[in-house]
């Protein structure tokens, strides 16, 4: 029975670990906007074992209780696999190299070399993910204690996790997690039904259907102002903060309103006017570095800070004067009865230890088979400069662990493109395009997995979870993550012209990421004119905006907007932002109308519009690949004048 029931888990493990993949490149290839989906695997996998439980049961077998622990198991091991779909640069760094973006960005554009093109390939990517994706596992395992317990860092994603999962396990948790699951339930068949109904009227090519729908008048449409009637993007706006969304729709309306009209006007004398619409001497370089310049500003300022804080918080908690944790706050003026259950987490997190040896000793024996394998997959990247790269890796890591503890914020990527720009300059012309995008990789796998593992050991503490049987769930989960990512990216890379600059999966970041790597060998002599001082201004405002979301009250800087989310919409477009938007809107009328309603049903309906929408890709990639097209064509023009 025993081991039966950790079959079942796995396979629980990898069927939701593939559609969270599926859901996490689908969204990497079109905006690059990925919302925490940690609650709604929680969700996912109660469903799942639930039903087949339940079907079980009315065969006639004896089923054992599904317990919390299996559901915290089974939630990391999901977590895991789906977390390499992005720290994989499946839509960033690996595609980077690809030909579609080196023709992008132009033959001729310096520094774009033919020499610096890797496209694609399962064997590769596999093996890549394998050498590079374990080491950040093993580099933190020995301060998870002081993570957890000393420094009582929030998680706030894995605090929500492990309380929903907790809620599914008690008498009155279990008719409340009944309902959710019914409610996910019905908006996935809802979200599955509409985006089956879309595709027949998608026709072929990339101005069909309702995908292209110019529900706010055919002007505003060609400036990208339209509701695409995307479940995807709708539920990222229930399950996103109302400021992320509404930054969002702020940054497409100061680029597409405003700016790239205005920079427009000038065509002919700031940059050729006969330009393509993809040339990056025109509008769209000016599109794609004032993108990066928001992203750096505001990827460079929340580094500073978080860097600034994990100092003065580990000088006040070796002073005995850490005020950091809320859960202090509630023991202060809680009963005993807390005491004892904060005894008890205590107990069972510590009682499996991990030694520190093991994870000594894999953190070293898995960064020298990486830094002997790298550079036979990557020629250009010598192996002294992985071995540097591992060398300071963990300090990064416990900083990038550390800050998504206080913040929830992940800064995985701004690590990643740190180590893109040192490699770039410090290889040079003769391959540093190829050498900076793979350091940015290794760099992000680290200090995205570090990330996640301590987030998960946070759900784990709060659900009694063994630290052991964690750790080993987030190994299974990585290694199926491995294997499941690059073959979940095949299926779109197979089915649909990724990258693309006129198709639905644009890939942004891919564009934007090998940008960067050419930025740093060749530097910025070849930018679009007044486009570095547009940058520059962009890129100050960006540091601006984030001290004032610092200094100024609560009351007021929860209205100012978030320089990131902005950058967003400036290179892909306003579509989404209008989709998201609307997802911020209904939640807030929930809100006001009935707030406990919305508090307990809306991460249950945003989960299920997301999946729906993601099985959806599935059937629709199938049906790309066999040459299967939509039968209609839906399209949307000015009427002719007579």
């Amino acid at each position: 029975m025993e081991r039966s029931d950790h079959t079942q888990g796995l396979v629980v493990s990898a069927v939701m670990g593939s559609l969270f993949c599926i859901i996490t490149h689908k969204l990497n290839l079109t905006v690059g906007i990925i919302p925490s989906l940690n609650v709604a695997a929680g969700l996912l996998g109660f469903f799942f074992v639930k039903s087949w439980t339940g079907f079980l049961s009315t065969l006639g077998f004896s089923v054992r209780p599904f317990t919390r622990q299996e559901n915290t198991v089974i939630q990391t091991c999901v977590v895991a696999c789906y977390g390499l779909a992005f720290s994989g640069g499946f839509g960033s760094y690996l595609l980077a190299m690809d030909e579609r973006t080196y023709q992008l960005i132009g033959v001729d554009y310096p520094g774009n070399r033919a020499e610096d093109v890797l496209n694609p390939g399962l064997g590769w990517m596999i093996g890549f993910l394998f050498v590079v994706s374990f080491l950040g596992l093993f580099s933190l395992v020995p301060l998870r204690k002081v993570m957890v317990m000393d420094y009582e860092l929030t998680y706030p994603s894995g605090t929500a996790t492990a309380m929903l999962i907790n809620s599914f396990h008690t008498n009155t948790g279990a008719e409340l997690a009944g309902k959710q699951v019914s409610c996910l339930g019905k908006y996935l068949g809802i979200s599955l039904s509409w985006s089956c109904f879309k595709w027949f009227f998608s026709g072929i090519g990339d101005s069909c259907g309702f995908d292209n729908f110019p529900s706010l008048g055919l002007i505003l449409y060609k400036n990208t102002f339209y509701f695409d009637f995307s479940p995807t993007y709708v539920g990222c706006g229930l399950i996103c903060p109302h400021i992320v969304n509404c930054s969002v729709l702020l940054g497409a309306i100061i680029s597409w309103g405003f700016l790239w009209p205005f920079i427009s006007q000038h065509a002919g004398d700031w940059y050729p006017a006969d330009l393509g619409s993809n040339d990056f001497k025109g509008l769209y370089g000016y599109k794609v570095f004032i993108a990066i310049s928001l992203i750096l500003g505001d990827g460079l300022y929340n580094l500073i800070k978080i860097i600034s804080i994990t100092v003065k918080e580990m000088w006040n908690s070796s002073t005995k004067q850490n005020n950091l944790p809320i859960i202090k706050e509630v023991l202060d003026s809680e009963s005993s009865k807390l005491l004892m259950q904060r005894k008890k987490q205590d107990e069972i997190f510590l009682k499996d230890r991990i030694p520190s040896w093991v994870a000594a000793s894999g953190y070293v024996g898995l960064a020298a088979i990486s830094t002997a394998t790298i550079p036979v997959l990557f020629p250009a990247l010598k192996w002294y400069l992985v071995l540097s790269s591992y060398v300071i890796a963990p300090a990064l890591a416990f900083c990038n662990s550390y800050g998504t503890g206080l913040t929830d914020w992940s800064l995985a990527s701004t690590y990643g493109k740190i180590g893109l720009f040192i490699i770039a300059s410090v290889v040079g012309g003769n391959g540093g395009v190829v050498a900076g995008l793979v350091a940015c990789g290794v760099m992000m796998s680290i200090v995205s997995t570090a990330a996640d593992l301590m987030q998960d050991f946070k759900t784990g503490y709060l659900t009694l979870s063994s630290a052991k049987s964690m750790f080993v769930s987030q190994l299974i989960g990585t290694a199926m993550g491995c294997v499941i990512a690059p073959l979940t990216f095949w299926l779109f890379w197979t089915a649909f012209d990724i990258g693309s600059p006129d198709g639905p999966y644009k890939a942004p970041y891919a564009v934007i990421f090998r940008e960067m790597a050419i930025l740093g060998v060749e530097g910025f002599s070849e930018l679009p004119k007044h486009c570095l001082a547009i940058c520059c201004g962009f890129f100050v405002a960006a540091l601006v905006i984030n001290l004032l979301r610092d200094v100024t009250p609560a009351k007021v800087s929860q209205f100012i907007p978030i320089p990131m989310a902005m950058a967003v919409p400036f290179y892909i477009g306003a579509y989404f932002a209008i989709d998201m938007f609307v997802g911020t809107v209904i939640l807030f009328v929930w809100e006001r109308m009935n707030r406990k309603g919305a508090e307990d049903f809306a991460g249950a309906v945003a989960s299920g519009l997301i999946c729906g929408d993601g099985i959806w890709t599935i059937p629709s990639a199938i049906l790309s690949i066999f040459r299967i097209n939509p039968p209609i064509c839906m399209y949307f023009g000015p009427s002719l004048s007579r």
